[in-house]
């Protein structure tokens, strides 16, 4: 079993760098039908399947419906942040501590309501902003980097796909799909 493919199920994020308005769009479509496609493939999973880890050491799918809500709650504010501020410093949080948290026990139809009205919320945000905005920068303080706005939409795209490949992998791989 190869370690990394279960790690990176559709590899690592590289933003083009040439984002042009039909890689935008692509992108806000990923994100806008992702709720309805984590619902649809998750929604029938017994309690002791979400229990499961998606990889060895890994994630209980449960844990990472949670965590995908977090890191796109996240990620909103660093949206808010970089087109309300002049290239703000975020703030960065500790992914696996969370995880930890007593609310990675709760249903996950807490998460996946969230996920549902956070993607409304975000695709409505990002269908309104201009091209200008898009530019908009934050400063990632581990990567020591400044990421656009374009980059960020991308990167979420991408973590979506990510955290659904997760899943739909562990469940071919157990013959529950």
């Amino acid at each position: 079993m190869d370690i990394e493919k279960l790690r990176y199920p559709i590899g690592k994020f590289e933003s083009p760098s040439n984002i042009t308005a039909e890689i935008l769009t692509a992108w806000i479509s990923i994100l806008e039908h992702f709720p309805n496609r984590l619902v649809s493939l998750v929604e029938n999973l017994s309690e002791a399947q979400l229990n499961t880890p998606y990889r060895p050491d890994g994630w209980t799918v449960k844990q990472v419906v949670h965590h995908v809500y977090d890191s796109h709650h996240n990620s909103y504010i660093r949206f808010k942040w970089a087109l309300t501020e002049a290239t703000p410093l975020i703030k960065v949080y500790q992914e696996a501590d969370w995880a930890k948290g007593r609310d990675y026990a709760a249903p996950i139809q807490l998460s996946l309501q969230a996920i549902t009205s956070l993607h409304a919320k975000l695709v409505y945000l990002l269908k309104g902003m201009t091209p200008d905005d898009f530019l908009k920068e934050f400063v990632h303080p581990e990567k020591e980097q400044k990421v656009s706005l374009a980059q960020n939409t991308g990167m979420y795209a991408w973590h979506s796909n990510h955290h659904y490949a997760h899943i739909e992998n562990l469940l071919k791989r157990e013959g529950w799909k």
